[in-house]
């Protein structure tokens, strides 16, 4: 999957699944730009990638705040002269019981994982339309198809990921702009390191495969939907979990 001079944004791309994604379309020849909002751990990814051979690039934006994407969408399309791919990957959780949760909780999980994913999908529309090509993806979570205790913020803003790409996918199809989503299962991330022994077994109980994913295992599935490959795939939902969520 050659994607040689192409460009492409992976918002969170400085940790975990991100990185992954980053790492993998580098590798496959893209120009990758990470958007964070912290530039110590943008900068930690460009060094380890570098040592590989693999040259990304970082933008500092918070994905919540439509001002911030718009001037960077503005920027990148200036500097590189175009833009190919977008990864909706920055995520977070604010995780505790529906009737605990606080509404600072709801509000920061659903502005950087959904409204984010919205500001990024907007701001990027406009020179795909334009060139009348383009690969958007979206990282969901299966939590987004089953729910889950004590994740009520997450999984809404996971399902509302999955919505917006099937909308997105409707609006942008006749431009050749495609739109996907991946809701990855159990990942062995920075995230899911906080999980206890006990969570962690009780994970791998509901997993055919019997072991935990790997941010690699994500970053295929990403590849190939923004590869040729994936021209005439758009409005799906690619659940990488290792059996956990058969439809």
């Amino acid at each position: 999957m050659d994607l040689t001079d192409q460009v492409a944004i992976v918002t969170g791309g400085s940790r975990g699944i991100g990185k992954g994604i980053a790492r993998s379309l580098a590798a496959q020849g893209a120009r990758v730009i990470i958007v964070s909002v912290r530039p110590e751990p943008a900068q930690a990814a460009i060094d380890e990638l570098a040592v590989d051979g693999l040259t990304i690039e970082s933008h500092l934006a918070n994905v919540a705040e439509s001002a911030e994407i718009d001037a960077m969408v503005k920027q990148i399309s200036k500097s590189h002269g175009r833009i190919d791919i977008l990864v909706n990957n920055a995520g977070v959780t604010r995780d505790n019981l529906l009737v605990r949760l606080k509404q600072d909780d709801w509000d920061t999980v659903m502005n950087i994982n959904l409204r984010g994913a919205f500001n990024c999908i907007k701001a990027v529309s406009r020179p795909m339309m334009k060139a009348r090509s383009g690969r958007i993806v979206n990282i969901s979570s299966i939590v987004g198809l089953t729910g889950n205790a004590g994740q009520a913020n997450y999984s809404a803003s996971k399902a509302g990921l999955i919505g917006l790409g099937k909308a997105a996918a409707k609006e942008l199809a006749a431009r050749n702009i495609t739109v996907n989503t991946v809701a990855p299962g159990y990942i062995a991330t920075e995230m899911t390191d906080e999980l206890t022994d006990e969570q962690r077994e009780a994970f791998l109980t509901h997993i055919p495969l019997a072991r935990p994913g790997s941010p690699e295992d994500i970053a295929a599935a990403v590849s190939f939907l923004v590869s040729p490959a994936a021209s005439y795939i758009t409005g799906q939902t690619l659940t990488v979990d290792g059996g956990m969520v058969m439809q």
